[in-house]
């Protein structure tokens, strides 16, 4: 049984760390950049982000707890693209037809 407990504290905590990088990630993108990107306002996602940190330090229910993990996917997999896109922050190199060293022409 004490295995169990433990697994739950861990599952809980990474809910927490979770939640609380997607606050903070919502927290430095601008707010143009949320109306640019078609999503909800940088308050809506400041709101749920919150609640969702909040829930997991002070209300050890796993429903709502799984409520704030749900919220902080959409965040990382639908808005956080569409965010770094608009503002910019690309990470990787740039086209699939990119090489090392550039832009690949053919031989031209």
């Amino acid at each position: 049984m004490q295995g169990f407990q433990g697994f739950m504290w861990l599952l809980y905590l990474a809910m927490l760390a979770m939640a609380v990088v997607a606050f903070v990630m919502a927290a430095l993108f601008r707010e143009d950049a949320y109306r640019a990107a078609d999503k909800q306002n940088k308050g809506f996602w400041l709101i749920i982000l919150g609640i969702a940190v909040a829930v997991n330090l002070l209300v050890p229910m796993l429903f709502l707890q799984i409520a704030g993990l749900v919220a902080s996917i959409v965040f990382f997999v639908d808005a956080r693209p569409a965010l770094q896109q608009v503002s910019g922050r690309r990470r990787g190199r740039g086209s699939s037809s990119d090489g090392p060293y550039g832009p690949y022409n053919g031989r031209r």
